[in-house]
């Protein structure tokens, strides 16, 4: 029997319903709206695809948004300046770098510079700091996300083998630490692995739910998991004939697999829904007297 798909559209739409709900409150209570400012440089296709459909979804649950696309040739001491002046702009509650960022720019000062409340992706030290600490401020988009479309197709993870296919600051690494916590949907066994690893295919073997986050095609195999297996896909690849995949074998290991997040259609609106969900949490956060909230 085929695996159970792990429907992220329909899930990120349930999300983005509750986001509506908590954002008109807050205008109605607080008479603030939540604002989200999106930092684009250059011209790469795939981040003006995904920075559009993020100011879509902000459009779709009240949430102000501004796009500053700036050219590719800019230098990091006028990113950096713009980001100081959206660290200091009250209707700003929320910034997103969009990442890559062009090679002659200091990608990691560039991240550093957002304010720390403002860092609703997550990424600055700060708020991986607290993370590492179980008392994270915003739970990173994706790997967020990725809890959440468990969570919510009613698959515990307490107690499971976990296996993290990749290490990366965006996926592979925060979410190894969120399922560590003592929380709903974590309290699992977590193993990290990599394109270092050894016996990689044996780790993945025994794991009961497998992440693949390592940007490449394909790459996971049916013969890679235990029959029963719970699959998430959160690589997206653009194949030569335009055909977006995963980093997962998709028709091979749905076969093997009891669930399956598809590509796209997955983990990609999940990462949105997450997305104007700690906008959300930033507006808030950014109302409150307590100056330590800042």
């Amino acid at each position: 029997m085929a695996a159970v798909l792990l429907d992220g559209k329909k899930t990120a739409q349930a999300i983005q319903a509750e986001v509506a709900a908590g954002v008109a409150a807050l205008v109605g209570e607080r008479g603030v709206r939540p604002g989200l400012a999106a930092v684009l440089v250059g011209d790469n296709p795939a981040s003006e695809v995904y920075v559009r459909n993020k100011r879509k979804a902000c459009e779709q649950v009240g949430i102000r948004s501004w796009l500053h696309h700036l050219p590719a040739d800019t230098a990091s001491s006028t990113l950096l300046e713009l980001i100081r002046q959206l660290n200091a702009d009250p209707s700003v509650h929320g910034i997103l770098v969009q990442l890559p960022l062009p090679p002659k720019i200091d990608e990691r000062a560039i991240v550093q510079a957002v304010a720390p409340v403002k860092d609703i992706d997550g990424f600055g030290p700060e708020n991986l700091g607290l993370l590492a600490a179980g008392q994270p401020r915003y739970l990173p988009c994706t790997p967020h996300g990725v809890q959440q479309l468990l969570l919510r197709h009613g698959i515990e993870v307490e107690g499971a083998h976990v296996v993290i296919v990749g290490r990366s600051l965006i996926v592979g690494r925060p979410l190894a630490l969120m399922l560590m916590q003592k929380a709903a949907g974590a309290n699992a066994t977590v193993t990290v692995v990599h394109s270092r690893s050894r016996d990689l295919a044996e780790l993945t073997r025994r794991a009961d739910v497998v992440v693949v986050a390592i940007g490449q095609a394909g790459f996971l195999k049916a013969d890679m998991i235990r029959p029963g297996a719970v699959v998430v896909d959160v690589g997206i690849n653009r194949q030569a004939d335009g055909r977006l995949v995963g980093d997962v074998d998709f028709e091979g290991v749905r076969q093997v697999a009891s669930a399956i997040t598809p590509v796209p259609g997955g983990v990609g609106p999940m990462t949105i829904a997450m997305l104007v969900h700690n906008t959300l949490a930033a507006a808030r956060l950014l109302c409150r007297a307590d100056p330590l909230a800042r």
